[in-house]
């Protein structure tokens, strides 16, 4: 067994990303930067440019403004002040347990990018990196994403440190277990469970990518922890965008329909959000609720991500501990 006391690791935590303010501007800038990625958007760049540019993002940085600052606050975006406390949590939690680990957070799009963040953990002069994208479940939009960016950032160096890229902890039971007690000190008795998750093209599974799988089985670990009936939680997929099928059952059709069903009472959790964010403060917090109400629903809830609780920071230390030592005994 290696000894973690003389090692000095590097921990980058990935999440998706944020704008630098909530205004038209910057929400364009950060979006400019996010659909043109072809793990995002693959349609041919010919067709897909113009369309982007002329039509999408005039348009939708204006429409979304107002529901960014509807979550903004006094710190900056929600996704930010998280993860900012994910890794100051994290940092504390590894050297309690001995390690003089150095934690950097870096986003896909926007700041603080994945390239400063590698610059700064070569500054502290780390020895080793642990990339661990906050994606519990894979796909190839976010964690494949995430690993091109540390890809793209490594170019910019002649240093390249031994690196571990963690993949995927959708049934690392530590996660499960915190997402388990999270949601049983505020399910109620009567309520239906929800399970919400981004949702991806179809087209992505049919050609390889395995996320709902990832869903599935999450859903399914968690609801058996529960002791949750077949018939007391469903999953769905939300964010759908454009005109091609997506991963269905659809979050609003479903919530569209859930009364007349029988399902009057929703708790919804978000297990793939590492930290909550526009999607689930306003989308899934806000919209979907009055979706529900409006419906014939009588009562909807949001269940917070896990964000900064100590038994989701307990989790990622674990996942790193495991990488370095790994790493170290190789």
């Amino acid at each position: 067994m290696a000894d973690l006391h003389n090692i000095k690791p590097g921990v980058l935590l990935i999440n998706l990303g944020t704008p630098d303010e909530p205004t038209t501007k910057a929400i364009s800038r950060y979006l400019e930067q996010f659909l043109t990625d072809p793990r995002i958007v693959d349609l041919p760049r010919w067709k897909w440019l113009p369309l982007l540019k002329g039509i999408i993002l005039p348009l939708r940085s204006r429409r979304i403004r107002h529901n960014y600052q509807s979550v903004w606050t006094e710190q900056g975006s929600p996704l930010l002040v998280y993860s900012n406390a994910q890794k100051t949590a994290l940092q504390a939690r590894l050297q309690a347990l001995g390690i003089d680990a150095q934690v950097e957070i870096g986003m896909t799009y926007g700041n603080p990018s994945v390239q400063q963040a590698l610059e700064n953990l070569l500054n502290a002069r780390v020895d080793r990196i642990v990339v661990l994208p906050l994606y519990p479940q894979y796909s190839s939009t976010t964690t494949a994403a995430a690993f091109d960016a540390f890809a793209q950032a490594l170019k910019s160096s002649r240093k390249m440190l031994p690196f571990s890229f963690i993949h995927s902890y959708h049934l690392d039971e530590n996660y499960i277990n915190a997402l388990t007690e999270s949601i049983k000190v505020r399910l109620k008795n009567d309520e239906f469970l929800l399970f919400s998750y981004h949702g991806i093209p179809l087209r992505y599974e049919r050609e390889g990518d395995y996320y709902r799988e990832h869903c599935r089985q999450t859903s399914l670990a968690v609801a058996d922890k529960l002791g949750l009936a077949e018939t007391q939680w469903n999953m769905v997929f939300q964010s759908r965008f454009g005109r091609e099928e997506w991963l269905q059952p659809y979050a609003d059709r479903f919530l569209q329909n859930a009364a007349a069903q029988g399902i009057e009472k929703v708790a919804v959790i978000s297990p793939g959000f590492a930290c909550d964010c526009l999607e689930t403060l306003e989308e899934i917090a806000e919209t979907n609720r009055d979706l529900f109400l409006a419906n014939g629903g009588k009562s909807y809830r949001y269940i917070p991500a896990l964000n900064d609780a100590p038994k989701h920071i307990d989790m990622m230390a674990q996942l790193i501990v495991r990488q370095i030592e790994h790493s170290a005994n190789a």
